[in-house]
């Protein structure tokens, strides 16, 4: 398998192109403030963070990342419809790109890739935060946490994208940095490239066996030249 042979990018969102964190610590603070809960500090909230909006609450209220089964459904409702409200106003205050992103995705699509966001965040945050970082007109499809009634891991998003892109799945490639990324692209028989910069508590990628893996943005561009 070659990466010469991929001309279809789809790429994860958080923790692959942006650094989302510091907006997300914002609107979780919050979040917390109006529940009165205790706040907690950004390096603390970065770990909660790669698996959707709603795990990113219920790790918020439980502070931890284990899950809590004390919490109710009422309440993890209630406290994601304060976050959504708060993020609306933060979502692109302090994010930015990580390094090379901006002119590496100009780049590939110059170079005929097609590119597509496939992110777990809720869709009606991902046009907006695009065009906040310049990112608009790049991306041909976007896909969000509740695009579909399934997201990552589930391989649902990925052969949604497919299908709309009308592609096969030997040409396309997934690119993220967290397990979800690369257990949806296995289960959607999609190649898979790990990105070891982002948000995966601290897991190694390797260790769910991705095609490649590359530790910046630059070495992917590097891998992916034509």
């Amino acid at each position: 398998m070659k990466l010469i042979d991929k001309d279809v990018l789809l790429f994860d969102l958080d923790g692959t192109l942006v650094d989302s964190v510091p907006d997300l610590a914002l609107a979780i603070n919050q979040m917390l403030n109006d529940l009165a809960m205790t706040e907690h500090d950004e390096d603390t909230i970065r770990h909660w963070v790669g698996n959707g909006a709603r795990t990113l609450v219920e790790r918020a209220l439980a502070a931890s990342l284990k899950l809590s089964e004390e919490l109710t459904i009422t309440l993890i409702d209630d406290a994601l419809a304060i976050f959504l409200q708060h993020y609306q106003q933060y979502l692109c205050v302090k994010s930015t790109l990580y390094k090379d992103v901006k002119a590496g995705l100009l780049t590939l699509k110059n170079s005929g890739f097609r590119l597509a966001i496939i992110t777990n965040k809720p869709e009606e945050f991902i046009q907006p935060l695009l065009n906040g970082l310049g990112l608009n007109d790049i991306f041909e499809l976007l896909i969000g946490g509740n695009t579909l009634a399934e997201r990552k891991p589930h391989p649902a998003p990925l052969i949604y994208a497919i299908e709309q892109l009308n592609v096969s799945t030997k040409q396309c490639l997934m690119i993220g940095d967290s397990k979800s990324d690369i257990l949806a692209a296995k289960a959607a028989n999609i190649a898979s490239i790990g990105l070891t910069y982002g948000y995966n508590h601290g897991e190694d990628l390797n260790n769910y066996q991705p095609q490649w893996c590359f530790d910046s943005f630059s070495e992917l561009l590097v891998a992916l030249q034509r």
